[in-house]
């Protein structure tokens, strides 16, 4: 099951993960209001299902909100959910075939608008 989690964190500070089951596949920066995750959640929701998936380890670029496909310093890969003004929403961790991060992407699109959210 896919969900959404917004979790504690230091200095009073929230963030938000998606898991599918107990496993984590993307988390956000930390935001120091609770509203700011919620609508962080609310914006991969509404936001997700229609974005492109841009492969920038083939120089494509990608525009609007989009999934990106990135190459790690230690030649692997992860994938980030970025907003249409540039901000990095979230990220997973690294794969070491592209194609686990492609599929994770595919997820989110897939799995994300009908996720409920956990406190």
């Amino acid at each position: 099951m896919h969900k959404f989690k917004i979790v504690d964190r230091k200095d009073d500070q929230f963030g938000v993960q998606f898991l599918y089951n107990t496993e984590i596949m993307v988390w956000s920066e930390s935001y120091k209001q609770k509203s700011s995750a919620i609508n962080c959640i609310d914006s991969i929701k509404k936001n997700a299902p229609s974005a492109a998936i841009a492969d920038l380890t083939k120089d494509e670029e990608g525009k609007g909100y989009r999934f990106e496909i990135v190459k790690s310093k230690n030649d692997q890969f992860f994938v980030r959910f970025v907003a249409s003004n540039g901000e990095t929403m979230v990220i997973s961790e690294t794969y070491t075939d592209k194609r686990n991060a492609i599929n994770c992407a595919q997820s989110i699109q897939k799995n994300a608008p009908g996720a409920p959210t956990e406190e």
